[in-house]
Order: C-alpha cells, then sequence, then structure tokens
C-alpha cells in the first residue's frame, strides 16, 4: 500500500455512512501491524473526534488479532514456555511494553537465589531461601486491597508494583524456581492457585506445597485434602498435582475475565472470553 492508498482510506474514516467506515476499517485490519505506526500518525494529525476514536478501535483490532494468532501458535508449538504465553496475554494490555525489563527482572531474582543456594539444602531450606530473596528482599506480596485489579494478572505490572494474585505470584515464583533446576509447579487448586514441590526420585509424589498468596508458606497434603473438604471436591490428582502450561494460562484468563466483570468492563471481558476460547 502507497501512502497516498493509505491517505485516502484515512480521510474516509469518518465518513457518517457506517457501511462505507467499515468497508475501510476493514481494509485497514488486514494490512496487520505494518499499518500501525501510519495510524498513530494520523491519529496524531487529527483533529476529529470520531475520527480518532476509530482508528483507536481499528488500532486495537489489529494488535488484538496478533495476539489471538500468537496464543493459538503458542498452544500448538511453544506451550512448554510458560513466560512466553503470559507475555501474549501481556501485549493485549500492553502492546509496547518493554518485554526485555521482565526477562531482566525474573533473571535478576534468579541470580540472587542462585548466590545463596547451597548443593547440600534441604528442599524446605531452599524454599525458605526462595522465599526470602522474592518476599522479603524484592518485596513480592498479594495485593489483598486491590484483590480484583486486572493489573494482579499482567506479568509486568506484576513485576513492577510488586503486588499480584495468586496465580501471578506462583508464576513468577515457578518461573524462578525452574531456572535453578528446582522441581516447583503450578497446582490447579480451586478458589487458590499454590505451587507443589515435587519429590525428584518420584514424580507421582509432592514433598509439600507452597501458598505464594501468603509469603510461601508450607503446606502439607493434609492442609490441601481439608481446603478441598471445605469446598466439598473430592480428594483428585486434578487438585493435588502439577497442572501443565495451558491450564495455568487458562486460569490467569478467568480471572481477567472476572476481574474485568467486576469492574464493569463489558467489552475487555469479551475480549478475554475469546482469548480463551480459542485455547479451550
Amino acid at each position: 500500500m502507497t501512502n497516498n492508498e493509505f491517505t485516502a482510506l484515512v480521510s474516509l474514516l469518518d465518513d457518517p455512512d457506517y457501511d462505507i467506515f467499515q468497508q475501510i476499517e476493514h481494509k485497514l485490519v488486514t494490512f496487520g501491524p505494518d499499518v500501525i505506526p501510519m495510524l498513530e500518525q494520523s491519529w496524531e494529525e487529527s483533529f476529529d473526534p470520531l475520527a480518532q476514536s476509530r482508528i483507536e478501535n481499528i488500532i486495537h483490532k489489529i494488535q488484538f488479532d496478533e495476539v489471538k494468532n500468537e496464543l493459538q501458535i503458542w498452544q500448538l508449538n511453544n506451550s512448554d514456555d510458560l513466560l512466553d504465553g503470559l507475555m501474549i496475554i501481556n501485549r493485549y494490555q500492553y502492546p509496547n511494553m518493554n518485554e526485555d525489563q521482565v526477562y531482566y527482572q525474573l533473571a535478576e531474582l534468579r541470580s540472587a537465589a542462585w548466590t545463596g543456594m547451597m548443593y547440600d539444602m534441604s528442599p524446605v531450606e531452599k524454599v525458605r531461601l526462595l522465599n526470602n530473596i522474592i518476599f522479603r528482599e524484592y518485596g513480592l506480596s498479594g495485593n489483598t486491597s486491590n484483590y480484583h485489579d486486572p493489573q494482579n494478572s499482567f506479568i509486568n505490572q506484576v513485576l513492577e508494583t510488586k503486588k499480584g494474585n495468586p496465580i501471578s505470584l506462583a508464576c513468577v515464583y515457578a518461573l524462578v524456581a525452574q531456572k535453578l533446576d528446582l522441581p516447583i509447579y503450578g497446582v490447579n487448586l480451586p478458589k487458590h492457585f499454590v505451587l507443589a514441590y515435587m519429590d525428584e526420585t518420584n514424580p507421582n509424589k509432592a514433598l509439600f506445597y507452597i501458598n505464594v498468596f501468603n509469603r510461601g508458606q508450607i503446606m502439607q497434603d493434609e492442609d490441601i485434602h481439608a481446603f478441598l473438604r471445605q469446598l466439598n471436591l473430592p480428594i483428585s490428582r486434578e487438585y493435588t498435582h502439577p497442572c501443565d502450561n495451558i491450564a495455568i494460562i487458562k486460569r490467569v484468563l478467568r480471572n481477567l475475565m472476572s476481574a474485568y466483570e467486576h469492574i464493569d468492563n463489558s467489552t475487555k471481558r469479551q475480549d478475554i472470553a475469546l482469548l480463551l476460547d480459542l485455547i479451550q
């Protein structure tokens, strides 16, 4: 598309005939991300609120299509990389974020923990070291004052504000732990996502569980079983053993849907529902 063709299309964005606008919108969306810089420049040069609003919506549609495509590709080809899945969700709200900052902050946490890690430490001692690094020195904590804030589900915001919900905190903790070759994985416990420290000699057995929302509190089998009984749920493998990364991403999306519903943002709730449907 030439600059003249683009200019001609953009000049019609304020057309009162909605059918004409829809045709222009569809054509611009099909050009994909390459057209976004030109759309942003047109927004800056426009003094028409209607045209600006329509440009914003077109940019969002292009970016949302990218997120949908990336999430589907991740599910098919790269679901063993949890961080990549979390970063794709991040791009929904923060398409222009500095992603290197997330990788840098996680690497810093891993480096700080690795410095203090001793070969002969027990699993409990290793978790206590991680707890000290992540919760005391770094200052990560559960967002108890604004539990339903959508920002609790975006990893860049969790690392920046140092506040999160159970699953986002668990993701950060597990990403750091696994970089240290610790067998710590997410467990899809209803109502409260936790981590399990698995027995390296018996992959079907959890040595103990970690409640990251309570600063890394160590929990035993009986604690998890009692929690399930309170919810009138069976003590099944589904709730007591590690889940895969697709299940984690689904739960992050469900949390986001709930958060947007809580603040009455139906548009974003519908967007997230579409993302969830793609990987159901």
